[in-house]
């Protein structure tokens, strides 16, 4: 079992996440490139005023030439966040809108809801989303990621971004941008390969007519997560094309959260969504999850057995030397640092509190939105 384990994990680190860190870099933004759409970036929002004072400027500083509005969306707010979007879309009335959602319809998922007015507001047929804790990582993110529409050789509906997240001192910044890391790994890779399964709502664009042939969230629209993997999901069933845009200009960058019990929230209310995936995704993603986590537990019996200690220990440090490389080749090529040394700490303990979180949805899958 342990040798099929390393197995399953070498074949997942050779034939998607190396060759997808090893690709050809994607055009750089002063390339000739196809800029001539306009397009609409909707915000979300609730209570984060000091988050839009940020992000707002940024967004507005971005250098795209065939013009853009911001759909700001002010979610119930109950700090001084519409005031703050009513100021700003008087001052730039040509550049941003202001949507206000007074109340929810009972059993919606608000963020859904709140995602679907804006939507319908924007003028533009070109969509591109991000949340009110990100900020763009160069000013010549909206560019980039408008190109991934027009991706040489093919044109796509949904464009699948990347969101890292900043450094911070300690252990848990570490394992946040470690998991971060391998997710990317996967769903970027995958969808590189031509099985797109899921992308994250800070940097993810798609069409209008993406979103009118999923039926919007309607699908999904009383579940509080998804608003992101699993639209990916319907727009995958209707035959919608995805491409990857994941080159570090083109990033959005998140503060992590900074203590255990926020993380924790964050990571059931996004795992919540994996129920809801088609068969072969979640074959794809749990074969892999499932040999990382057999591994160790093969691992840990044997290690009661003295005649398989040495063999033991030359399967398992040939295989934490190979994923350890690619991991940190994927680092660099995402730009999402991770302190090397740490690697297998850090991967054994991602495994480990992955069957706990899965346990814990198990058992309480009660979830709230902030």
């Amino acid at each position: 079992m342990l040798l099929a384990c390393v197995g399953v994990q070498l074949f997942y680190a050779a034939y998607f996440f190396w060759p997808f860190a090893r690709r050809a870099p994607e055009a750089p933004a002063d390339a000739p490139g196809p800029d001539a759409e306009p397009v609409s970036v909707i915000v979300c929002a609730r209570n984060e005023l000091d988050n839009l004072r940020r992000l707002l400027p940024l967004l507005l500083q971005q250098d795209y030439p065939a013009g853009f509005e911001i759909i700001l969306i002010d979610d119930r707010s109950e700090d001084d966040t519409y005031l703050y979007a009513q100021q700003l879309a008087q001052y730039y009335h040509d550049r941003v809108r202001l949507v206000s959602v007074a109340r929810t319809p009972r059993g919606f998922a608000p963020k859904k809801y709140a995602l679907t007015l804006g939507i319908k507001t924007a003028r533009y047929p070109r969509l591109l989303f991000t949340d009110a804790d990100c900020i763009p990582a160069t000013n010549q993110w909206l560019r980039l990621m408008q190109r991934g529409f027009s991706a040489p050789g093919q044109s796509a509906d949904l464009v699948v971004g990347f969101s890292a997240y900043t450094e911070a001192p300690g252990f848990l910044n570490q394992l946040i941008r470690f998991e971060t890391l391998l997710t990317a790994a996967q769903y970027l890779s995958f969808a590189w390969r031509g099985w797109p399964y899921m992308g994250v709502g800070r940097n993810l664009a798609y069409t209008r007519a993406c979103f009118t042939a999923t039926k919007g969230f309607a699908s999904h629209i009383r579940q509080l997560s998804g608003d992101d993997d699993l639209l990916v999901q319907d727009a995958v069933r209707a035959g919608q094309r995805v491409t990857v845009v994941a080159d570090p200009p083109a990033h959005t960058l998140s503060e992590p959260a900074a203590t255990w019990a926020v993380w924790w929230h964050q990571k059931r209310r996004h795992l919540s969504a994996g129920r809801a995936y088609r068969f072969p995704d979640r074959l794809r993603v749990g074969t892999f999850l499932v040999a990382n986590m057999l591994f160790y537990l093969a691992a840990v019996v044997l290690v009661f057995s003295p005649n398989n200690w040495i063999p033991l220990a030359v399967v398992c440090v040939l295989r934490t030397l190979f994923v350890s490389a690619v991991y940190a080749r994927l680092s660099r090529r995402l730009a999402q640092s991770v302190t090397v040394g740490l690697l297998p700490v850090l991967d054994l303990v991602y495994f480990v509190q992955y069957l706990a979180l899965g346990i814990s949805l198990f058992l309480n899958r009660t979830l709230r939105w902030k």
